[in-house]
């Protein structure tokens, strides 16, 4: 059923670690009409990625309704990790996958920040698609200062008050991004080595806000689990940008260095157009199932 609205939600919460919340998380999601796609936790980031799809208003209520155990489970006061973070629930964007407009994210972006700001009692600014100010199309401007640094300005910096919610943070679940947008790929390349340095150095090179690749996003960090250097990006359009493009990059320059990428993996799905031909094999993707992270198949849509 190609045709049937189907819209893709995929929520990021603080908690990567204690595997109790992020069941409690996701088992607030039982909703009529929502699927639960997927799920992926990275104990460095201290993140979650859950994958939603859903017809509209339904995936809204599963949204709240998860971030509201978000908000009673996690205490950003006591949080660290590797990841840029600014709420227990930190970004829910909505996208469309199948009969569905952008134009109808956007509303159900706005819906569900309303619902955050007003029941929750948590500031929520509205990014991408759905944002209110050209300044937070960008989600990385949005987050600037995190936790800590948003603690200071809500409330006090006019340019820092929320679209939805009080005009101060919530004391532990901080603050929320909602927004509509493309499918985002969150993609990670580990490289065969520990050096963060180069890890980061190398994310420098491909990102789009230093010169790099349009569409990417990318950070170093040092995996300590693993003891690996890891180039974390996330891939906001990859027709423009493809995943072996940005794989070939970090060879390439990685290898300028004498170090080889060890393997790629993807956080939560991705669509097929994506992935196409033996392109999975080639940038070396990590324990990679078709039938669990491509969303058409995932969802029943082919």
């Amino acid at each position: 059923m190609p045709d049937r609205p189907l819209v893709e939600c995929v929520p990021n919460f603080s908690e990567g670690r204690r595997m109790e919340v992020v069941d409690a998380i996701v088992a607030a999601a039982d909703v009529p009409g929502v699927q639960v796609l997927d799920r992926t936790s990275d104990a460095s980031h201290n993140r979650s990625v859950i994958t939603l799809v859903g017809g509209g208003e339904d995936l809204v209520e599963a949204a709240v309704r998860m971030a509201r155990t978000a908000a009673q489970r996690i205490d950003l006061r006591e949080h660290g990790g590797e990841h840029p973070r600014m709420g227990a629930t930190d970004v829910v964007p909505f996208v469309p996958v199948s009969g569905v407009t952008m134009a109808r994210c956007v509303e159900l972006a706005r819906l569900c920040g309303r619902r955050l700001g007003d029941e929750l009692g948590i500031p929520v600014f509205l990014y991408e698609s759905a944002a209110t100010r050209p300044e937070r199309k960008n989600l990385a401007h949005v987050r600037e200062g995190q936790f800590e640094g948003l603690r200071e300005r809500i409330g006090s910096d006019p340019a820092r008050a929320p679209d939805f919610g009080p005009a101060r943070i919530h004391p532990s679940a901080g603050a929320t991004a909602v927004g509509a947008r493309k499918f985002l790929i969150a993609y990670n390349v580990n490289l065969a080595s520990s050096d963060v340095k180069l890890a980061k150095s190398i994310a420098k090179a491909i990102r789009e806000k230093d010169g790099g690749f349009p569409c990417v996003k990318a950070m170093g960090f040092h995996l300590a689990d693993r003891d690996l250097a890891q180039v974390s990006m996330n891939m906001t359009d990859y027709e423009t940008t493809s995943l072996l493009t940005v794989y070939e990059a970090i060879e390439r320059l990685a290898g300028e260095a004498g170090v080889q990428p060890l393997e790629s993996e993807l956080v939560g799905l991705a669509p097929a157009a994506a992935l196409p031909g033996d392109v999975a094999a080639r940038i070396r993707l990590r324990d990679f199932d078709p039938a669990r992270q491509v969303i058409e198949r995932r969802a029943g849509l082919a």
